[in-house]
């Protein structure tokens, strides 16, 4: 599953054939992670992962974060109870709600991450990186990338993408941008 529809996806490269609907999951896939990269998750998954910290608060890597569903200590110990947790689901920070402290970790934190719903915008920034991916698909003479004057040329290189997501997709995702971990 992925951020986009397969309809989605054909629709916004006015595309009405089923010739190439495999490759365009795949196109949706890789769309998918890209955005995840710089807004957290979009699509509803489980995340189980480890989490190297104690004192008051620990990090989640993943958010938003749903709920918390379990905090297992690694090396020896039980579960915590997760009702005696606050999770902050936009950043994925988990505190006590007693006010004492986490030891005893590394931990592995089992949650549900994800949005309910995919922001109209996020979904718009998904559409039109698939439109810009998929233009290596077609010739020159139909709007390929040789030449590089069209709108979709990118002339600034994205940080850790080169020129493979335009400033127009980061620009949509701003508002939805992951905060910056936890040193």
């Amino acid at each position: 599953m992925g951020l986009l529809t397969l309809a989605e996806a054909k629709a916004q490269l006015n595309n009405s054939s089923n010739i190439n609907d495999d490759e365009l999951l795949a196109y949706i896939e890789a769309v998918t992670e890209v955005i995840e990269w710089h807004v957290g998750p979009v699509v509803e998954r489980v995340v189980t992962e480890e989490i190297n910290g104690q004192g008051l608060y620990l990090c989640l890597l993943h958010p938003p974060v749903k709920s918390l569903t379990s905090l297992t200590p690694i090396l020896s110990g039980a579960a915590l109870d997760v009702a005696g947790l606050h999770v902050n689901g936009a950043t994925g920070v988990i505190r006590r709600k007693d006010g004492g402290s986490f030891s005893g970790g590394p931990w592995t934190a089992v949650y549900p991450a994800g949005r309910a719903t995919v922001p109209p915008t996020v979904n718009l920034a998904g559409r039109i990186l698939l439109q810009h991916l998929w233009r290596t698909q077609l010739g020159q003479a139909r709007g390929g990338l040789a030449g590089g004057n069209s709108d979709f040329s990118v002339t600034e290189p994205a940080p850790g993408f080169g020129y493979a997501v335009p400033n127009r997709v980061l620009q949509l995702l701003e508002p939805y941008k992951q905060p910056p971990g936890v040193a």
